[in-house]
């Protein structure tokens, strides 16, 4: 049995694991799993301070009134870039763990946390101009890129068996950094502090990150830049697919993690306070149900779960344009809440689909064994970059929809209408792609006298 090596590899220093087989089951045991473990918790812990200084300006709004000088649609406009460039940076952040090692880019990208934090630690007041905090905002957005290359290393380390929990830990730890940052956004608020105070609690809290990725965490040498599983993956139909179910469950998580405060304000007339009360709630549950939504894909098949979990998704927002148009702030807080949760359990469900659907057209290749997880393995490696990237930019629609909808109609009414019909769209998409199939391929298989393997999406 070949342990998990740690030395350096021959052409590059630092902690590089030569040797990583997950799918070998004695080696898990025996090493495996040990290792994962260590890097899963130090990677959540640099992804969660990475969602909190993404989304900490759905909490510096909060604080910004009128001697701000901002209107509503301004702030839904800086929110907005914040999301635009989380969503973007994960590209280049998904491959730059193939290139520098998961271990070397996760303390790089905690490290980059500090410039966003103290640009705006060093702005942030009464005069200041729009535009400047524009830039803070967008700066902050380099948060969001850590989801991508931590679900990309965290990818490699873990056996297909357990991808979906795993997946969906490392996610839901990062994910709850939203309602962490909140939550300290609410105490600060509540002591009659100011959002300098919020910005200079998080800055040693990224510089122990860091210090912490770079003395427990390792790189995985197997894990080399593939610019050909890049390629591939574009070129693959599944990828756009899962990234647009991806903008569904994702894309409402964070787009309304920025906005619930702000729609509370704007359409309720709720205090700073009061709205910081309540907008951590929905992202606290969000963030604790994504594991189970992974684990719930696990064993009943990803697919499944995000098909029924888009039905409910429909109808909390159909309930939320109840309230909305019927002026009702618990009813319409209640579904909001509700509507969090359903985002969080897709989150984990999608994402566990695409390692998943990988190997499918693994096995229908006639690959077997560690080649076909080694196949699954490096091009869902590569997809989920992409996923992560267009998933995030419904954040910014989000965003942009309720802008444009409080400048219309005053309320978010029109929004929510039209997230409704988006959400029905994806249900259809997927039923249409990895569940109508279902029964033809079971008839198929049995029909034919083959023995060639037959692609099938039912369990993804």
């Amino acid at each position: 049995m070949t342990a998990p090596s740690t030395a350096p590899a021959s052409s590059r220093g630092g902690r590089w694991i030569e040797h990583w087989d997950p799918e070998n089951e004695a080696f898990w045991n025996e090493t495996g799993e040990k290792v994962a473990r260590r890097n899963l918790l130090f990677s959540v812990l640099s992804e969660h301070i990475g969602f909190s200084i993404w989304t900490v300006w759905s909490v510096m709004v909060l604080f910004m009134g009128p001697e701000y000088g901002l209107t509503p649609a301004d702030k839904f406009f800086i929110v907005s870039m914040a999301t635009l460039v989380g969503a973007v940076v994960r590209i280049p952040y998904t491959f730059a763990v193939a290139i520098f090692g998961g271990r070397n880019w996760t303390v790089v990208s905690a490290s980059l946390l500090l410039i966003p934090t103290v640009a705006a630690f060093l702005v942030m007041e009464p005069g200041t101009s729009f535009n400047t905090f524009l830039i803070c905002a967008m700066l902050a957005g380099i948060g969001g890129g850590n989801f991508a290359s931590s679900m990309t290393n965290i990818n490699a380390f873990f056996p297909l068996r357990k991808k979906g929990w795993a997946l969906g830990l490392n996610a839901g730890g990062g994910n709850i950094g939203v309602p962490v940052v909140q939550l300290i956004g609410l105490a600060v608020i509540g002591a009659g502090g100011g959002p300098r105070a919020l910005l200079g609690i998080y800055i040693p809290f990224i510089v122990i990150a860091a210090v912490l990725a770079w003395l427990k965490m390792d790189n995985i040498a197997s894990l080399k830049n593939d610019t050909g599983a890049a390629k591939e993956a574009v070129k693959d139909a599944h990828t756009w697919i899962m990234s647009f179910l991806y903008i569904g469950t994702f894309g409402s998580f964070i787009g309304y993690s920025f906005a619930f405060g702000l729609v509370l304000q704007t359409q309720f007339g709720r205090t700073p306070l009061q709205s910081a009360y309540v907008t951590f709630i929905g992202p606290l549950l969000g963030s604790l149900i994504r594991p189970v939504g992974g684990a719930l894909a696990d064993k009943y098949g990803g697919a499944k779960i995000t098909l029924w979990n888009y039905v409910a998704m429909a109808g909390a927002t159909g309930i939320i344009v109840i309230a909305s148009m019927q002026k009702s702030l618990p009813l319409f807080t209640c579904a909001f809440i509700a509507l969090f949760v359903l985002s969080g359990l897709g989150n984990g469900s999608t994402f566990k689909m695409v390692p998943g659907i990988f190997h499918a057209k693994a096995l229908a290749k006639g690959l077997e064994g560690e080649e076909a997880a080694a196949y699954g393995r490096r091009l869902s490696g590569a997809t989920m970059g992409i996923i992560g990237a267009v998933g995030a930019l419904g954040g910014l629609g989000i965003n942009l929809a309720f802008r444009q909808s409080f400048l219309t109609v005053g309320s978010g009414t029109g929004a929510f209408v039209t997230f409704l019909a988006f959400y029905g769209v994806c249900f259809a998409v997927t039923w249409a792609v990895y569940l109508r199939r279902t029964a033809s391929n079971t008839a198929a298989a049995t029909a034919t006298t083959e023995s060639k393997p037959q692609l099938s999406y039912a369990e993804v």
